[in-house]
């Protein structure tokens, strides 16, 4: 027996594969890639987490479809940020479903915990999720986590998943989840918080003040989740580093509506990316605000070079003077 778990990177997901596994089952960790999971996120940690779990890791790009079908327009709205959740996890089931002749699975599980999100995790959205990926009558949907005090499904009444070695998890509180990763022996595992960042407070300022610039594509996403971003006054985008691992990030970004400013003079300047169609007024403004975040003198006057353009600038008298702009 197969199963495909959609694995968002998580503890939950992993605990949900784990009883699985532990049952025999050939688990598949899926993970959807819609661009928006936790900045932290990276191929060789989801495969060896997945592993712990005694899954196989397999990643599916589906940024262009989420949003062109999903982020912009869902049917279901928004929870309190930008975060289209029930449409979101419609889609994300649909593909699934879609992928199992694939992979030769006969099943789908998630980590979900009914009630652990009030908006998109209660019973009557579990529905909807189930209606959206058209699931009401294969019934093939499995939450291992909190299957106890759900419904029977198919992989339960058909003997593919035993289960009375499932759980009745429900609610809010993490302590359960916990309490059976140390049961485990666990340690590599995220911390139960954050996930989407699209449930992000700062982040759905980010991308609210985006759209509302720019079309949206998915090369803008990796730009969203590095740096400090600002507006400046006739509408360009400024995005400066703000440490090593951000700067290391946004010098390999290849977005085609930005270009690299770079700082002379051996400024130690953090990486940043201008608007290619900056005025020339937000070109001497984006200079002023990099120059803030050096050990540049206000008295003085430094090269820097915005894509093959020479701009000579001063900073700011101090950081907080820069940030005005700042979304």
């Amino acid at each position: 027996m197969k199963a495909l778990v959609l694995y968002s990177g998580g503890l939950d997901s992993m605990l949900a594969m784990k009883l699985l596994s532990d049952q025999g089952i050939d688990v598949i960790a899926l993970h959807i890639n819609i661009g928006f999971g936790v900045k932290e996120d990276n191929y060789d940690t989801l495969k060896r987490r997945a592993s712990i779990a005694g899954a196989t890791l397999e990643v599916i790009d589906i940024r262009d479809q989420y949003l062109q079908e999903v982020l912009f327009s869902p049917k279901y709205g928004y929870g309190k940020q930008f975060n289209p959740c029930i449409d979101c996890h419609g889609l994300m089931f649909s593909v699934a479903k879609s992928l199992l002749p694939r992979y030769g699975a006969s099943f789908i599980a998630t980590g979900e915990v009914v009630g652990q999100r009030p908006m998109s995790q209660n019973k009557d959205a579990l529905r909807l999720v189930k209606k959206i990926a058209n699931d009401i009558d294969e019934d093939l949907i499995l939450r291992p986590l909190c299957a106890l005090v759900m419904e029977e499904t198919k992989p339960e009444r058909e003997g593919w998943v035993d289960r009375s070695k499932l759980r009745g998890f429900n609610g809010r509180g993490r302590n359960a989840q916990l309490a059976l990763a140390k049961e485990l022996g666990w340690e590599d595992y995220p911390t139960p918080a954050g996930g989407c960042l699209l449930t992000d407070v700062q982040f759905s300022i980010r991308l609210r003040d985006f759209v509302a610039h720019d079309t949206f594509s998915k090369d803008d996403i990796e730009v969203l989740k590095n740096g400090r971003h600002f507006r400046l006054p006739e509408g360009a985008k400024l995005v400066v580093g703000r440490n090593e691992k951000e700067n290391d990030i946004i010098d390999t970004l290849n977005n085609p509506k930005l270009v690299l400013v770079q700082v002379g003079d051996d400024m130690n300047a953090p990486s940043s990316l201008l608007s290619k169609n900056a005025s020339s007024m937000d070109e001497a403004e984006a200079c002023r605000i990099i120059l803030s975040f050096t050990k540049a003198l206000p008295t003085q006057s430094y090269t820097l070079n915005i894509g093959e353009k020479v701009i000579h600038a001063s900073p700011y008298n101090s950081k907080e003077e820069a940030k005005k702009y700042l979304i």
